[in-house]
């Protein structure tokens, strides 16, 4: 027994140091902005947004004209054995071009996908809200964890530390002939399970750290003093006001309501192979040739051909591919209707959930608070009355558990109030904003 107490204290030696190492201080403002720099699928979103930019354009709608130029190059011998003067006659013909086309009109379909091309750089910047969004909470809710084990570490060495001054108490008295044994015992074992306890403890403060790390995308090995303090805010909502918030701010149904709006115009893009298309078709033909008659003397020519060509083009029977197509995106436009109902439906029962969720934790919370009072209380009088033999030592620990597990309850009480009012705010749009 005395080799195992041994072993546990120089353990805890060991593993204290890799705390008391000198660290960073990091507050959640600053959690947050090394986050959003170094979080990948940000980074990735703005990539894309910058693709939808790059796309939203009038030339990729197709408002401008095509412009190609050219040149071809021919050489020709064809020899003639039936003239008078048998041989081969060479050709060299080099031939420049210029073609512009241009369609002039189709249905306002240019239009149509200008605006689309419009609502699909929109979609890209909501996507990247969202990602946004759900990494801030995950930043949020691991740095606050942190703090959370940090603050439940310091509760069970607290216990701990009481389990040390009991075994040492308990050690003098049996000195002095005053203490048995089976109390010494009985002292030495909460000691020790208070220690393993620690230990434990202390590898889940490093595993919420390592979390926290990943999160933010730092290496692993990184350490830092979260500088927050660990509490929560009690506020007050009403759910009529986060219902309208909810509706107008949620960044998931914002974009819902873009995605519709695409909707919408892939049905009128459909609709616009109903009329006309007319185009123009112009430019400008030259050759230079150079030809060599068998047995006569080479001479040049050239010419020059200017063309503007029209077309108009009218789609009058396709086997109702047209009509089919219009109607399906009129179908899918429905269901995008369907879609925003349904959402709408679920982030109002999550609303719901998380508001009663977030009163209920409330009220747990300050049940916590009352209950840490009177258990510290309880401590310290037990303390005494333990050292004045008015309690025994099977009570004096009974006092200790109690005590440890209310500290314990009361932080995770803090870290669900946080954690519930954290989704609050991203249901109804503000957690970025916050």
């Amino acid at each position: 027994m005395k080799l195992l107490i041994t072993f546990l204290i120089l353990f805890t030696s060991a593993i204290v140091p890799i705390t008391a190492v000198v660290q960073e201080d990091l507050s959640l403002g600053e959690a947050l902005q090394t986050g959003l720099q170094n979080n990948y699928g940000i980074r990735i979103s703005v990539q894309n947004i910058e693709i939808s930019r790059n796309n939203n354009t009038w030339g990729t709608a197709g408002r401008y004209p095509t412009i190609n130029i050219g040149v071809d190059q021919t050489n020709a011998f064809s020899y003639q054995p039936d003239v008078d003067i048998p041989g081969t006659t060479i050709t060299n013909k080099l031939s420049p071009y210029v073609n512009l086309n241009w369609i002039l009109f189709n249905g306002f379909r240019i239009q149509i996908t200008k605006d689309k091309l419009g609502l699909l750089n929109q979609f890209s910047e909501g996507n990247s809200a969202i990602i946004v969004e759900s990494t801030v909470q995950a930043i949020i809710l691991a740095y606050y964890n942190v703090l959370l084990e940090k603050e439940k570490l310091s509760v069970l060495e607290e216990v701990q530390k009481l389990s040390k001054d009991r075994y040492d108490y308990e050690l003098k008295r049996r000195e002095l002939g005053i203490s048995v044994s089976y109390d010494v015992l009985q002292a030495k074992i909460a000691y020790l399970s208070d220690t393993s306890n620690v230990l434990l403890q202390q590898a889940n403060y490093h595993n919420a750290l390592r979390n926290l790390n990943l999160v933010l995308g730092e290496p692993v090995e990184k350490t830092f003093n979260p500088a927050d303090t660990f509490s929560a805010e009690m506020l007050e909502y009403k759910i009529e006001d986060l219902i309208l918030k909810m509706e107008e701010s949620n960044k998931t149904l914002k974009n819902q309501y873009i995605n519709l709006a695409l909707l919408k115009k892939d049905a009128e893009i459909q609709k616009s192979y109903l009329y006309p298309s007319l185009s123009i078709n112009s430019g400008i033909n030259m050759a230079a040739q150079r030809l060599k008659p068998a047995g006569g003397t080479a001479y040049n020519r050239s010419s020059y051909d200017y063309y503007v060509n029209f077309s108009l083009d009218f789609n009058l029977f396709n086997g109702g591919n047209t009509k089919r197509a219009i109607s399906n995106a009129k179908i899918q436009h429905r269901i995008g209707e369907l879609e925003i109902e349904e959402l709408k439906l679920i982030l109002k029962n999550q609303l719901y959930t998380t508001f009663e969720l977030y009163n209920v934790r409330k009220q747990i919370y300050e049940v916590a608070e009352e209950s840490l009072k009177s258990a510290a209380l309880n401590m310290s009088i037990s303390n005494e009355k333990f050292k004045t033999g008015a309690i025994n030592s099977f009570n004096y620990r009974d006092v200790q558990l109690v005590y440890q597990s209310i500290a314990i309850e009361r932080l995770e009480a803090i870290y669900n109030v946080i954690d519930t009012h954290t989704e609050l705010m991203r249901l109804t749009g503000g957690i970025v904003r916050e």
